[in-house]
């Protein structure tokens, strides 16, 4: 499967490229889903780019990790969830030296989630690559209560924290690693347009 092409947007859209091997130089690799085959695809452009990569793979359903970890990377770490993740992506993150290369490939709220996890602890964006593969499901922020939502597909959606149905814009936050949601009906209460998925 070929890196999701998007339509074009505003400026602050993420758009992503093909993950390009930056050698036998430390790096983080995080995928879920179908971004392990984004993974195994930067290793075949150049095997040496997991010589001291820790790879942390999420399934989602997919069952690509046996092919990940036979890559034989440094580390090789296959979690439940996201969420369940973290603490070894936060400890990993704590831990890099300079020059230390961040990979990134599946679905956008991963994607978003972890580099801006990544920028906290101050890495720098020209350190972080992303490729998107699989699904368009979005991590939503909305603007109203700041609740954070995964995995949003449709639009508009309900805010699951405050209950407002929120138009998905393409406006989106590094600092949050999430697009921002805003109340579809402020100005015409109950005025809400019909439903459809999200297209890339």
């Amino acid at each position: 499967m070929p890196n999701t092409p998007f339509s074009p947007s505003i400026d602050s859209r993420p758009t992503y490229a093909r993950l390009m091997p930056q050698g036998a130089a430390p790096a983080v690799m995080v995928a879920d889903g179908e971004g392990a085959l984004a993974l195994i695809d930067l290793a075949a452009r150049d095997a040496a780019v997991l010589d001291l990569a820790h790879v942390i793979y999420v399934p989602k359903g997919c069952g690509h990790g046996a092919r990940l970890a036979a890559l034989d990377p440094k580390g090789y770490h296959e979690e439940p969830s996201l969420d369940a993740a973290m603490p070894l992506i936060e400890r990993l993150l704590d831990a890099a030296h300079m020059g230390t290369q961040l990979y990134l490939a599946g679905t956008e709220g991963l994607m978003g989630r972890v580099s801006a996890l990544a920028m906290s602890r101050g890495m720098p964006l020209e350190a972080i690559q992303m490729e998107h593969r699989g699904s368009v499901a979005r991590r939503m922020q909305c603007v109203h209560c700041k609740g954070m939502t995964e995995d949003v597909t449709t639009d508009p959606f309900t805010c699951g924290h405050c209950g407002l149905t929120l138009f998905v814009r393409d406006h989106f936050s590094r600092r949050l690693g999430a697009f921002q949601g805003v109340c579809v009906d402020a100005e015409v209460p109950g005025d809400i347009p019909e439903t459809v998925e999200i297209q890339p």
